[in-house]
Formats: structure tokens, sequence, C-alpha cells
């Protein structure tokens, strides 16, 4: 009698681990996805700051005249 307890209890474990497994798996990739698009949002804003202060260090005041000679 003790070994049939033995087994349910057994098999019930199983299940409840599986779950629990199936259910970590699932987290995992939500957190995975959020993760990655935030990492995507802050290079896209990182590279756009980056970029502007890189283009207002080397700006050129007005425009450049061409010369008869330029053709």
């Amino acid at each position: 009698m003790g070994s049939i307890f033995s087994a349910i209890g057994g098999a019930i474990n199983a299940i409840i681990g599986g779950i629990a497994a199936i259910l970590e798996t699932i987290v995992s990739t939500i957190v995975f996805i959020f993760v990655t698009i935030f990492d995507v949002i802050l290079d896209i804003l990182c590279c756009r700051c980056c970029t502007s202060r890189r283009r207002a260090g080397t700006r050129s005041y007005g425009r450049r005249r061409r010369t008869a000679g330029a053709y």
C-alpha cells in the first residue's frame, strides 16, 4: 500500500516539476524580449545623442561658394 502512495506522490511531483519548468521557460522568454526591446531603444537614443554631439563639433557655418574656375 505504501508503494502505491509513493508512486502517486512521485508522479505528482514530476507533473508539478514539468509545469514549473514550462512556466520558467515562458517567463524567461518574455523577460528576454523586454530586455532586448529596451536595449534597442537605448541604442537608438544613445546613437542619436552621440551623433548629434559629433555633428555639433564639426558643423560648418555658411555655405561654400563656387568660383568661376570650378567648372
